[in-house]
C-alpha cells in the first residue's frame, strides 16, 4: 500500500509552490536530528530506520492518492503531474539503527532536490520518533534488568500498528521477546505467552486451570498464581505440576515482598528449579528496584511502548544547505529562540579513549562539500552510513536480517558508554557534543 499520504498537507503546498516560483529543483541537504534528550536522559537510541527504508519504497502517489489530492483541490494539476512520477532519487546517510545518539546528532542526512527531499519530512519523523522514544526506554529497562531476559506485552496499550513496530524496537535495544505474533511474523521476534486470568477464571477452581494448561502446554509452562490467592496458587501449581514446573507468573501485589515469599515457598515444596516471572506495570525503576529480589524475568508491558514517559523522541527535520541560485553551496539555519538549528552538512564521530566513549564530535562544512571521513579522525569512530545512494536503497538494513544486525550493533555501542551513561537518573547527556569546523 502506498505510504506517500502519511504526510502533512504542507509538505506538498510547498512543493506546489516551489514548482510555481522554480525553486523546487533546488539541490538541498536536511538533516534529522534532536535538539535535546527527552526527560533528561543520557542517551538516546535510534530506530526505525529499516523501517523507513521499507516505507520509502512504497512512497508513491498512484490513482487513488492523486485522485484524493484532485478531489480535495490540494494541489495544483501541475504539482499532481510532478506527483505522480515522483521517485526519491538523492541519496540519505545516517546513524545505523541501534546506535547511540545525543543532541545535535546527525541521525540523518537526506541529499536532493528540495521537492522530493521535503515531502519525506512527516513520513521520516513519525517513524523515527516513535521508534527510537521505545527503543530508548527499551534500552533503559535493560540496564536495570542486567542479565535477566525480558518481554514485551503492550500491544493492548498501543495502536495496533504501532504494537508491531514498539516490539520490534524494544526487540532492538535488548528484550528479549514479544507477546505480539505479528511482530515476530514479520521481524523475526521470538514470542511468548501463556495464559491470563480470564483463563483460570473460565475455570471452576484454579486446579482445573492449571491442569488444563498443562496439558496444552507441558509441565514446563509457567501458571499465573495470583488470580486468586497468591499462596494457594503456588501450593496448587506444584500440587498439580510436580517440583518440576517451569515457572509462575505474578501481576499484582507489593513485588519484591510477594517475589520473596513466593521463592521461599517454592523452594520449601522442593520446586528450587521453578523461575518467577514478574508483569506488573513494570517501568525501569520498578525493575532496578527489584533487582535484589528473587526474580528471574520480566514481563513489561505499558512502559515500553510508550516510552516510559516520553512517547516521542522530539526529533526534527530541518534544511541546512541548499544551492543559491548562481549555483555555490550556501548554509542556512533557524534561528528562532530555543528551536534554532546549525546550517551545513556535518560528518559524526564518536571519540574514545581505550575504548570508551568520550564525546560526540560533528564536524560541520559550511556548505555541501564532502567533510571530514574517519581517515582524520583515527581515535574515532566514524557513525554515518549510507543507506540511500541515489534512490537505491541498501536493503541489509531492511526486514529480519537489519533488526538482527541492528539488535548486535546496539549491544557492541552501549558497552562504549562511560559507566555514568548507565544511571537512570535525570542529568546530562552522558557525552557532551562537541562541534568541528572542517
Amino acid at each position: 500500500m502506498s505510504t506517500a499520504l502519511l504526510t502533512d498537507r504542507y509538505e506538498l503546498t510547498m512543493i506546489d509552490a516551489a514548482l510555481r516560483d522554480g525553486t523546487a529543483a533546488r539541490p538541498c541537504v536536511f538533516e534529522l536530528f534532536a535538539r535535546r534528550l527527552p526527560g533528561a536522559r543520557r542517551f538516546g537510541v535510534v530506530a526505525g530506520t529499516g523501517r523507513l527504508l521499507q516505507e520509502l519504497r512504497e512512497f508513491r502517489f498512484g490513482d487513488d492518492e492523486l485522485r484524493y489530492l484532485r478531489d480535495h483541490a490540494v494541489v495544483s494539476a501541475e504539482t499532481l503531474a510532478f506527483l505522480e512520477g515522483y521517485r526519491f532519487s538523492g541519496t540519505i546517510r545516517g546513524y545505523r539503527e541501534g546506535e547511540l545518539y545525543f543532541p545535535g546528532s546527525p541521525i540523518l542526512t537526506i541529499e536532493g532536490t528540495f521537492a522530493e527531499a521535503v515531502v519525506l519530512e512527516t513520513l521520516a519523523l513519525s517513524i523515527l520518533n516513535h521508534d527510537s522514544a521505545v527503543a530508548t526506554a527499551a534500552a533503559r529497562m535493560s540496564i536495570a534488568a542486567g542479565d535477566r531476559p525480558l518481554a514485551e506485552m503492550g500491544s493492548r496499550r498501543a495502536g495496533e500498528r504501532s504494537a508491531v513496530a514498539a516490539a520490534r524496537a524494544a526487540y532492538i535495544a535488548g528484550f528479549g521477546a514479544t507477546s505480539n505474533l505479528e511482530a515476530g511474523r514479520t521481524w523475526g521476534i521470538p514470542t511468548m505467552g501463556t495464559a491470563a486470568h480470564s483463563f483460570t477464571l473460565l475455570h471452576e477452581t484454579e486446579e482445573q486451570a492449571f491442569r488444563s494448561q498443562i496439558d496444552a502446554l507441558g509441565v514446563d509452562t509457567t501458571l499465573l498464581i495470583d488470580t486468586y490467592d497468591i499462596h494457594e496458587g503456588v501450593a496448587t501449581a506444584i500440587r498439580v505440576a510436580g517440583p518440576e514446573l517451569g515457572g509462575v507468573r505474578i501481576d499484582s501485589g507489593d513485588l519484591p515482598t510477594v517475589a520473596a515469599a513466593v521463592r521461599t515457598q517454592l523452594d520449601e515444596l522442593g520446586a528450587t528449579g521453578t523461575k518467577i516471572t514478574v508483569t506488573s506495570d513494570l517501568d525501569e525503576f520498578a525493575i532496578a528496584a527489584l533487582a535484589a529480589s528473587p526474580v528471574d524475568s520480566y514481563g513489561v508491558g505499558t512502559s515500553v511502548v510508550t516510552g516510559s514517559g516520553a512517547p516521542t523522541a522530539g526529533m526534527v527535520y530541518k534544511l541546512v544547505a541548499r544551492q543559491d541560485s548562481a549555483g555555490g553551496w550556501v548554509a542556512v539555519a533557524k534561528a528562532s529562540a530555543d528551536k534554532g538549528s546549525m546550517g551545513g552538512r556535518k560528518a559524526a564521530f564518536r571519540t574514545l579513549a581505550r575504548g570508551t566513549a568520550t564525546s560526540e564530535l560533528i564536524v560541520v562544512s559550511d556548505g555541501f562539500e564532502q567533510v571530514e571521513t574517519a581517515a582524520e579522525h583515527p581515535d574515532a569512530r566514524a557513525l554515518q552510513v549510507t543507506l540511500v545512494d541515489h534512490g537505491e536503497t541498501d536493503a541489509s538494513y531492511e526486514g529480519v536480517g537489519g533488526v538482527a544486525r541492528a539488535r548486535e550493533h546496539h549491544a557492541f555501542v552501549r558497552e562504549e558508554l562511560p559507566i555514568t551513561g548507565l544511571a537512570l537518573s535525570r542529568s546530562d547527556p552522558a557525552l557532551p557534543t562537541v562541534y568541528e569546523d572542517a
